[in-house]
């Protein structure tokens, strides 16, 4: 029996160990080629049948194994300016504290840069606050501060502790490129910081260099050991991996969940305006996965809730885990719970303007509303996205 034969019949027997795990009963693939037919198992090679079984676990949607999301204990408080057309619950709100970098990564500005937004027209803190004092009262317990890079503030401490205060918040997050951080880690964390994301695409410090046009990769993995230090855990690192620059460094990456809290997060190579994306830079899920099973044979799926934007594995022996951001090849939108607000006010339509032509707290969450309403069920194919014009990362906020 070859593959296909199989993983097509697989498919319909991994469901039924789907519907067993939902009852209790074991999901993990030993268990599932124990109560596979005859027809499957006779004649066909094992490594074959456990591959194409385990091949099917990790694809598997995480929302057929979690619960439903409308069955949340805090849903109830969720207002209708938050909830879309097709039904989605929005609770995780991205903030772009700032368009400034201090580096200047090739898949994020083009060579020649970006004209950045003047500052009159960037927010202010105080802004920024009131909006998110909107969304928390209307249902958003998480935020994430990005940028740009968000520690370039001189508030950044502030903005933290500010936001933290905002009653029914429950998960202040940054991401970073951990460049200037471990310093502050101390007074952010204190400032109320719950959880952080450092970016780091290599662990080779010349290559570092070459991709983010500056140095700075001893101060990156610094910023790593400070997090841990002062008591994240997880530590999140993040790593875009793209063909022929860092995908011969996957499994260096994961080892580093070896003996610390870390969680490595593989991230597929996604257009931006002046990235100058390519598929054949591309390195699929699969392919990532593929490669890090055959070096770490005891890598299982983790169970996921259903607005998980990643894939997450845990390795036997491993104090930390993997996880796989699949935006390309396998989108998460019909559980996306995300919204982002830019630098600028923007969120598909101008939050900013009515902000400062003294618009009630009402008005704001009617613009709010009607935006969310018109979000789209997905965003475009891979290759579409590819040839939409879009705005550059820096702009959109990591």
């Amino acid at each position: 029996m070859n593959l296909a034969t199989v993983e097509l019949l697989a498919q319909k027997w991994v469901r039924r160990g789907l519907r067993r795990s939902r009852q209790g009963q074991s999901a993990d693939v030993d268990s599932q080629l124990g109560w596979l037919p005859s027809v499957l198992t006779s004649g066909t090679d094992d490594h074959l049948l456990h591959k194409s079984v385990a091949n099917m676990n990790y694809a598997t949607s995480s929302a057929n194994l979690s619960e439903d999301p409308s069955k949340d204990k805090d849903n109830h408080r969720v207002s209708d300016m938050l909830i879309d057309s097709f039904g989605r619950m929005h609770t995780y709100l991205r903030i772009s504290l700032t368009e400034r970098c201090n580096l200047r990564c090739h898949y994020c500005m083009p060579p020649e840069g970006v004209d950045l937004t003047p500052k009159p027209q960037l927010l202010s803190l105080n802004e920024i606050l009131r909006l998110a004092y909107l969304f928390v009262t209307s249902g958003v317990d998480k935020i994430r501060l990005t940028g740009g890079e968000p520690t370039v503030r001189k508030d950044i401490e502030e903005a933290c502790f500010r936001l933290s205060k905002l009653k029914g918040l429950k998960t202040l997050a940054m991401t970073t490129n951990g460049l200037t951080l471990a310093r502050k880690l101390p007074k952010l964390k204190e400032s109320g910081l719950t959880s952080v994301n450092i970016s780091l695409d290599t662990l080779v410090p010349a290559k570092f260099e070459f991709l983010t046009r500056r140095k700075g990769h001893e101060k990156v993995m610094e910023s790593i050991n400070a997090a841990i230090e002062v008591g994240y855990n997880p530590v999140k690192v993040n790593c875009v991996v793209m063909r022929g620059f860092n995908d011969d460094e996957i499994c260096d990456f994961v080892e580093l969940t070896r003996d610390r809290p870390i969680n490595i997060r593989f991230i597929e190579f996604m257009p931006f305006d002046g990235n100058v994306w390519n598929v054949k830079k591309l390195v699929p899920y699969a392919e990532m996965l593929d490669t890090v099973v055959k070096k770490f044979p005891g890598l299982r799926r983790m169970q996921d809730h259903p607005t998980e934007t990643a894939k997450n594995f845990k390795i036997d022996g491993h104090h930390g885990n993997v996880s796989f951001i699949t935006s390309m090849t396998e989108h998460f939108c019909a559980g996306c719970n995300r919204l982002r607000l830019l630098a600028d006010g923007n969120f598909k339509v101008s939050l900013r303007d009515p902000l400062r032509q003294n618009a009630s707290d009402d008005e704001l969450r009617e613009i709010i509303g009607a935006a969310v309403k018109r979000k789209k069920a997905a965003h475009a194919g891979m290759f579409d996205i590819a040839k939409t014009v879009n705005r550059p990362m820096i702009h959109i906020g990591g």
